[in-house]
């Protein structure tokens, strides 16, 4: 954060804090703090409509300008001429998944490397490949939209034409559900001239949901089969390119000839390995998110009586809140690993907090900025454990106005302790994949309004 000067005497400070899922502001009093708490959420509901997808829209002249930039392309990928050489198998990360991973994988664990080489590498064993037939190959966005995902579509469909330019380009609208029901656009020039450099998924539009079941992947099978597809491209995070190595199995053991491959385009940043340097989309929303963040901080040290709390992005890792931390400075950043790893209770997080705030005060600032990610609320041990009970008892067919009845003892008495904001939100249907609907829980609200119990408890 900026450097700070001795804040205005009399000032009172006000706790604040920022989301992006819903456009609402409350303001309430904090007499702990003899002055105001005040929750602003940005980012306005979105509404239900039929979008026109694939139509060419309006472009501003901003939009017009970044459109017209190409991206550089690797030497490898350029001309119409492949080179490959393959290498070793591939392995598990963790040699002692080796077994595991073999046995629920065994027709696609363990094929070989394939390493794209420049015109210019002079490598003996290596393949040439020169003559190209058609193709047709299907694409689907899965999870959350992430910058760059548009490129993708745009690169996949330069290459096919590059190479054959009979092969086509089918785009699945509506994610997965259009996967399942074969609704399909075409991508052409005419299609993707302003959608080049622009951010979404409105292309084509997207779900979150995984395609897990029987009749789901049966689905996806005869989609591939019925449409004759060489190839389905996956893009999304890691749960979408999860369901398609399970996809990428299924099909193989069912003798289809679609092969499916997964784009890790994800904006959470916890796709990586060796061989993936860095996903589409997570500088972007690092960056983005910085300047807001970098903005605020500025504002706190203006008006010096102000505490923000901002929730990122950020489910199972807590890479967006840091690489946040490291560009914006802010005062205080929680990240969802370290409270897993120590077991920290919302009773340590509340009280840390409170203990920076006093620990500030008597330096005369008055002001600060606290970054947390959104899966923050499912690393807190005890809320993690309240949300399994909540989720199997939805799966039974429980209402939600019903279920804290049915909680075990400590469960009940951890949801009354709760706020009835949190409450409410906490019984929301969980996601496909088991997981809190983390968007739509304002953790950084809860933590506001515990801080400012605990501030109330110790000043008064």
């Amino acid at each position: 954060m900026p450097s700070e000067s001795d804040p205005v005497a009399g000032a009172p400070p006000h706790l604040i804090s920022f989301n992006a899922n819903s456009f609402t502001s409350a303001l309430f009093p904090l007499p702990s703090l003899s002055s105001w708490t005040t929750q602003v959420n940005y980012g306005p509901a979105i509404a239900a409509m039929d979008s026109d997808y694939g139509i060419p829209r309006e472009l501003s002249d901003l939009q017009k300008i970044r459109a017209a930039y190409h991206p550089q392309l690797p030497p490898c990928l350029q001309g119409t001429t492949v080179r490959v050489e393959y290498g070793d198998s591939t392995a598990a990360a963790d040699l002692s998944d080796a077994h595991t991973i073999n046995r629920y994988f065994p027709h696609t664990y363990g094929q070989p490397l394939a390493h794209f080489l420049r015109a210019t590498a002079k490598v003996p064993d290596a393949q040439i490949i020169s003559e190209h037939p058609p193709m047709r190959v299907g694409l689907v966005f899965c999870g959350r939209q992430s910058p760059g995902g548009h490129n993708v579509v745009w690169g996949l469909y330069n290459a096919l034409k590059i190479h054959n330019p009979d092969s086509v380009l089918l785009g699945f609208v509506g994610g997965s559900e259009g996967l399942f029901a074969q609704k399909t656009l075409e991508i052409t020039d005419e299609v993707l001239a302003t959608y080049k450099n622009q951010g979404g998924y409105d292309l084509l539009g997207r779900t979150k949901d995984q395609i897990r079941t029987t009749e789901q992947v049966n689905a996806a099978l005869n989609a591939c089969k019925d449409l004759k597809l060489d190839g389905l491209v996956i893009i999304g995070g890691v749960t979408s390119n999860t369901d398609a190595a399970q996809l990428a199995e299924t099909f193989a053991e069912a003798k289809c000839s679609t092969k499916v491959v997964g784009v890790p385009v994800t904006l959470n940043g916890d796709l990586k390995n060796q061989f993936v340097e860095a996903n589409v989309g997570f500088d972007t929303i690092c960056k983005v998110n910085s300047q807001l963040i970098s903005n605020v901080c500025t504002d706190a040290l203006s008006a010096e009586k102000y505490y923000y709390f901002i929730r990122l992005m950020g489910r199972k890792a807590s890479h967006v809140a840091l690489e946040c931390t490291l560009q914006s400075h802010p005062n205080m950043v929680i990240l969802g690993e370290e409270v897993a790893a120590s077991k920290l209770t919302l009773f340590d997080l509340t009280k840390q907090i409170c203990d920076a705030v006093q620990t500030r005060a008597k330096q005369d600032k008055y002001h600060g900025v606290i970054l947390l990610p959104e899966g923050l609320i499912e690393s807190i041990p005890e809320v993690y454990a309240l949300l399994k009970e909540i989720h199997g008892l939805l799966r039974q067919g429980v209402l939600a106005d019903k279920i804290s009845s049915q909680l075990s003892p400590w469960a009940f008495a951890l949801f009354e302790f709760l706020p009835p904001f949190i409450k409410k939100q906490l019984l929301l249907f969980p996601e496909s994949d088991d997981s809190a609907q983390l968007s739509q829980i304002e953790t950084e609200k809860l933590l506001a309004h515990l801080v400012e119990v605990e501030m109330n408890r110790r000043t008064s």
